[in-house]
C-alpha cells in the first residue's frame, strides 16, 4: 500500500511534467532571433577525443510545418580543419537539425521563414581568429 507522502510525490511529479510539456508545446516561434536559439538548443559539437573543435555553417529552408525543405548544405568549415574533423561537424550538424525539427513555428513565422535560406553558424571555439576582413 503507497502511503500518502508517495501519492503526493507522484502527483507532483506528474503535475510538473504535464507543466513542462505544455510549455514546451507553448513555446513557438515567431522571430528570426528564435530560429536560431532553437537550434542552438539542439547543436551538441562532437567530443574533442573525435574532433578538434572547428566553426561550421549551414545553410538550410524549412517548409510552412518547420520540416526541412531540400537539403541542407555546408556552406562553410574552418580551414585548417581535418577531414575527420569536418565528417564528425557535418555529422554533428545533421542531428542537431534532426532533433530540432519539424520547428515549431508560429502560423505567422511558418509564411515568412517557408522557402527561405537561414545560414546557421555552429562555432565551437573559444573565440574565433581574428578575421582578414576589413571594413570601412
Amino acid at each position: 500500500m503507497a502511503r500518502c507522502g508517495d501519492k503526493l510525490l507522484v502527483a507532483a511529479a506528474a503535475l510538473l511534467l504535464g507543466t513542462f510539456g505544455a510549455a514546451a508545446e507553448d513555446a513557438r516561434i515567431n522571430t528570426i532571433q528564435e530560429i536560431f536559439q532553437h537550434l542552438r538548443t539542439c547543436w551538441k559539437p562532437p567530443p574533442v577525443a573525435k574532433a578538434r573543435p572547428i566553426d561550421i555553417t549551414v545553410v538550410v529552408s524549412f517548409n510552412r510545418d518547420g520540416n526541412i525543405l531540400g537539403h541542407p548544405r555546408i556552406s562553410y568549415e574552418s580551414a585548417e580543419a581535418s577531414d575527420d574533423d569536418r565528417l564528425q561537424y557535418r555529422i554533428a550538424v545533421m542531428e542537431a537539425l534532426q532533433r530540432c525539427t519539424p520547428m515549431p513555428f508560429t502560423d505567422a513565422m511558418a509564411g515568412a521563414a517557408a522557402g527561405r535560406p537561414f545560414a546557421i553558424q555552429f562555432r565551437n571555439r573559444k573565440s574565433s581568429p581574428p578575421t582578414q576582413e576589413r571594413r570601412i
